[in-house]
């Protein structure tokens, strides 16, 4: 009789390990460690992501919770400044509950160096944070201090965390509800990219790596110029629409959409145009009627500035009708927030393209890279709108009193009038072209080929200047 011995069981991989973790984000086989494996929390290793040179860390939840010591930050510091020498892309795997306890001031000394060197490295080189675990404490700060912030659904960032909120606050929360995907993919901003499993968000840090490690130049293909975007939008120009169909046709692929659900008003998308990485920022319609308010302009001017901080093209597609009023956005700070976006693009060097497709007024006209900002060119289709505000609503305050006296039976047709020579006078894409804040009128199906052109006849700029984050 055979006896069959049982094959001996091999237990499953931990799925918190760093190196399998750093395996998985660089392509297959590319992975060199910058120093050997130990007890330290943190693991740094080189590789390549779709053949560009990438460095990264992640640190170490199978030994102390990834708690960041003296010598697990210094793997950090060491991969930072490595990246930063090399000028390539630096990616942390973040899964950390923050300095440890033991090493007392000395770690949270050490943590401090990591974040003089991520700021150090600010606008010089792109850093991407990937959250798939708690990051708390002075964890939270390391991902914060990052260029983009992607979190997996384990993904939890907080400062302190439940068990101190409760006793100092009286409040009761869970780890999620304090700190996680929807509460900073959605309310808080601090989370650009949200995504619903580890291997998709380590696959989301590898598109942005790819974005902006190998930016590529316009090589635009036959037929380029065919997408017609002006058909994506209903025919009445008072109704909404979602311009995210917009911007994807625009693009050569659907691209990056940074910050979906925070401050959905303006959209803001990484991707390639005509095979080159731009990044696109448009108003969008559907919220909140495409009002700019405090939170979608300093999203936006985060992103102005990112972009322009690594030479990345911008295409600006407006559709506005000013700043959102009301007394809760004043006492917000609008009129500070807004100012970001103002000094954003006043600041930026890249070649920048604006395309007004329906109507651009008030101080939004200007904040939304208007000429007078230093737009590269500015385009606008047939028909659209470039005025303080709209014309039958300029005629009604300007006009009270004449359309007051007349027959309630003749208002309209009076208003109508009034409106119309408004229009000829103060508003409209001719008067703007007239005074040269319109450079020229394009077809909606032309648009796609009138920008490529635009933006490769620019001389190419980056800026001098870090990435704060706003």
């Amino acid at each position: 009789m055979t006896t069959v011995q049982a094959a001996p069981l091999v237990p499953a991989p931990d799925p918190r390990d760093p190196e399998d973790r750093l395996q998985r984000f660089f392509d297959a086989g590319s992975m060199r460690p910058l120093a050997a494996r130990d007890t330290s929390g943190v693991l740094a290793a080189r590789g390549s992501v779709e053949g560009s040179p990438v460095i990264a860390f992640c640190t170490d939840a199978t030994v102390m919770g990834g708690a960041m010591g003296i010598d697990g930050c210094k793997h950090i510091v060491d991969a930072i400044d490595t990246a930063l020498r090399e000028r390539v892309p630096v990616v942390g795997i973040w899964h950390s509950g923050g300095a440890r306890l033991a090493e007392g001031v000395t770690a949270l000394h050490a943590v401090g160096e990591v974040f003089a060197a991520m700021v150090r490295s600010s606008g010089r080189i792109p850093q991407i944070s990937v959250v798939l675990g708690p990051a708390a404490g002075g964890a939270a700060y390391g991902p914060a201090l990052t260029d983009l912030v992607i979190m997996g659904p384990a993904g939890r960032v907080f400062v302190t965390g439940p068990d101190v909120v409760r006793s100092v606050t009286g409040e009761d929360v869970d780890m999620e509800s304090l700190g996680g995907p929807d509460t900073h993919g959605r309310r808080s901003g601090v989370v650009h990219v949200v995504t619903d499993s580890e291997p998709a968000a380590l696959e989301t840090a590898r598109m942005a790596v790819d974005l902006l490690a190998a930016q590529g130049t316009f090589a635009p293909a036959e037929g380029e110029h065919d997408v017609d975007l002006g058909a994506m939008l209903p025919e009445q120009r008072n109704r909404a629409y979602d311009v995210k169909p917009v911007v994807a046709a625009l693009l050569d692929s659907p691209g990056l959409e940074l910050h979906p659900r925070f401050a959905p008003n303006v959209v803001t998308t990484l991707g390639r145009l005509a095979g080159r990485t731009v990044g696109v920022i448009a108003n969008n319609p559907l919220r909140l009627g495409g009002c700019l308010d405090s939170a979608s302009a300093e999203k936006a001017a985060r992103f102005v500035r990112m972009c322009d901080a690594f030479g990345v093209p911008l295409v600006v597609l407006v559709d506005v009708p000013g700043y959102l009023p009301g007394v809760g956005q004043e006492w917000d700070g609008v009129v500070r927030r807004g100012a970001k976006l103002l000094h954003a693009f006043a600041e930026a060097v890249v070649p920048r393209v604006t395309l007004v497709t329906r109507k651009s007024y008030g101080g939004a006209y200007i904040a939304m890279n208007a000429r007078s900002l230093g737009a590269t060119t500015v385009f606008a289709w047939p028909g659209a709108e470039v005025a303080v505000m709209g014309a039958k609503a300029a005629v009604g305050i300007l006009h009270r009193k004449k359309l007051a006296a007349v027959p309630p039976h003749e208002r309209e047709a009076l208003h109508a009038q009034l409106a119309e020579e408004h229009e000829r006078i103060a508003g409209g894409v001719n008067r703007a072209l007239e005074i040269g804040v319109v450079d020229e009128v394009v077809e909606p199906s032309q648009t796609k080929r009138r920008l490529v052109e635009a933006l490769a006849a620019a001389p190419p700029g980056r800026g001098a200047h870090g990435n704060i984050p706003l």
